[in-house]
């Protein structure tokens, strides 16, 4: 079956790239403002709801829909994408040498059984004790302005993380792992969405 990453992150996709497996991007475009829950990994998993749900019923084909959404969580605190250059910076200095979690919702909807499987998965993430110049360095790049918590272990930002508890994938914002569980849940394997893809 043709598998639909109902995300705009270049990081999803390449996660998924270099595991074997070429998905059509399909931008959900749901609006998050507004959306609540009870705790951030119930959020992040209502988020991935949505996207995957929305994308699902524009598609005319058969497809699995997968939506993901990642939220970091610091002393309870929600913390997604920061937005600007100055708020990432802030967020940094409330981050470093300390721990967060990384909640990643994931959504798995079969367009022709209309059956579902979701997935909420957390890994713990240890910041550096990074200095102001190596934070306002990092900013200054742009790179933690538009991902979840303000930071990435696959790109600039990992040199200040400095270990993570649990699926390092998922920091990335895609757990390989979950997502094999949850083509099982609906009676489907690896190879029902293509993997793995022709070198």
């Amino acid at each position: 079956m043709k598998l639909v990453l109902a995300s705009a992150s270049p990081a999803r996709l390449a996660t998924l790239r270099r595991a074997g497996v070429e998905p059509e991007v399909v931008v959900s475009g749901v609006d998050e403002t507004g959306v609540e829950a009870a705790s951030a990994g119930e959020l992040a998993g209502e988020l991935a709801r949505l996207k995957a749900e929305a994308v699902a019923g524009t598609l005319a084909d058969d497809a699995l829909v997968l939506g993901c959404d990642s939220l970091l969580e610091l002393d309870g605190q929600v913390l997604g994408k920061p937005g600007s250059s100055e708020v990432a910076a802030s967020r940094w200095r409330e981050m470093r040498g300390r721990s967060g979690v990384l909640h990643t919702g994931h959504a798995l909807i079969d367009t022709v059984s209309t059956r579902r499987a979701e997935r909420v998965v957390s890994t713990v993430v240890h910041f550096a004790d990074v200095d102001d110049a190596e934070i306002d360095s990092y900013a200054a790049t742009g790179e933690p302005v538009a991902v979840a918590g303000g930071f990435t272990i696959d790109g600039l930002g990992g040199w200040f993380v400095t270990g993570v508890e649990g699926d390092p994938h998922n920091v990335v914002g895609l757990s390989l792992p979950a997502l094999r569980e949850m083509l099982h849940e609906l009676g489907l394997t690896l190879a029902d969405i293509g993997y793995p893809a022709p070198r």
